[in-house]
């Protein structure tokens, strides 16, 4: 039996994004910049993706700017923001949890002489309201927490990060890596405050390589790259417009059926969590399981590897942290100061749509096997 529990890397792409995508590449192939028939056609089907993204986010879509995927789309957000605050302040709040697209990004301003405030999970993983409002200066430019943890599913309260500013009336731009979050929870960029929001198309069943960033209005936010107008002259090149059409086809499927998505994920999280309590109660279970999508849990005294080896030969894909961390040592599960045979024998299982119960009880009972058959290392 094969078994993809690793959606958190990445996702099936869905058949209705494979299949608008081939007719695009197969029929709607002109540039959206030219002005004859067929670009005014692919220009069409450009801005209605556009419309697709900025509904999942209930945005409006001239905010909404296309990148190469959310790598790009944090990059810019965070070195976009310190261009055009750099006479604001030259400080920045990020945490210690933040993808690495994030934190090297900030690494490279604090190069620059940025001064740079990094703050702690609690020991459930989420960045706590206390510690962002302890941090928060009149000098702050920008503050950079991701919504969805991409490790443990810690949700973190952006939105009381936002309104937090606002009381103060700062000046701070408020950034946010959404790409776990993004048609995976209910996002409104009213409510949920943020002035930058990444999102990324192959963490939802659409294709790899696209993604996008919401910009609040009333930024003058800098371009990611030079030469030409596309995206309104803030991301030039041309568009990757099979991508792009798919992502929109993923989003607007995925936004629609996110209630009911989410129920049917939260019963296979639910269903797991029950057997690895029956089945392996040495299984430690990291987090509160905010989102359902994800399943953080240790054997304490394995090692990640032997196990992700051993629930692989048996045809079950899981990972052991970040897939850009290819297999480094969690910074995230540090930074929760885990004990170290916890963070060592420490693996992530990620869910979607397209699993099954049958799936979660096979994965249990091999699990369950491997505990009983390989060596602890203590």
């Amino acid at each position: 039996m094969n078994v993809y529990f690793d959606n958190a890397a990445s996702t099936l792409v869905r058949d209705e994004a494979i299949d608008i995508m081939v007719e695009v590449m197969r029929k709607q192939y002109g540039n959206p910049s030219s002005t004859h028939h067929m670009g005014r056609q692919a220009a069409g089907l450009l801005e209605t993706s556009r419309k697709n993204i900025a509904g999942a986010l209930n945005a409006d879509s001239e905010h909404i700017y296309f990148t190469s995927g959310g790598t790009e789309a944090n990059n810019w957000a965070v070195l976009g923001a310190a261009e055009a605050q750099a006479r604001k302040g030259r400080h920045i709040i990020t945490s210690t949890i933040e993808h690495d697209a994030v934190m090297d990004s900030v690494k490279k301003l604090e190069r620059l002489g940025w001064e740079t405030t990094y703050l702690m999970p609690d020991k459930k993983g989420r960045i706590s309201f206390g510690s962002f409002a302890d941090a928060l200066r009149e000098d702050t430019a920008l503050a950079s927490i991701m919504l969805v943890n991409n490790e443990t599913g810690a949700v973190n309260p952006v939105n009381e990060y936002a309104q937090e500013i606002k009381r103060r009336k700062f000046k701070t731009l408020l950034h946010t890596d959404a790409v776990q979050a993004f048609c995976k929870t209910d996002i409104s960029v009213k409510s949920l405050g943020a002035d930058l929001i990444a999102v990324s198309a192959h963490k939802i069943h659409g294709p790899k390589g696209v993604g996008a960033l919401y910009v609040r209005s009333g930024i003058n936010f800098p371009p990611a790259l030079l030469g030409g107008m596309q995206e309104h002259g803030k991301r030039p090149g041309t568009e990757a417009l099979p991508a792009i059409v798919a992502f929109g086809e993923a989003a607007r499927l995925g936004h629609m059926e996110l209630t009911h998505t989410s129920q049917a994920v939260q019963t296979l999280r639910d269903h797991a969590v029950l057997r690895l309590k029956n089945d392996i109660p040495e299984a430690v279970l990291i987090g509160d399981g905010d989102s359902p999508y994800l399943l953080s849990l240790s054997l304490p005294g394995y090692k990640s590897e032997v196990l992700m080896s051993f629930l692989d030969s048996e045809g079950i894909c899981v990972s052991k942290s970040s897939a850009c961390k290819k297999g480094a040592r969690s910074r995230v599960l540090e930074s929760m100061q885990l004990k170290n045979d916890i963070i060592d024998g420490a693996i992530r299982v990620s869910f979607s749509r397209y699993n099954t119960i049958e799936e979660v009880e096979y994965f249990a009972t091999v699990l369950k096997r491997a505990s009983e058959t390989i060596f602890k290392t203590l």
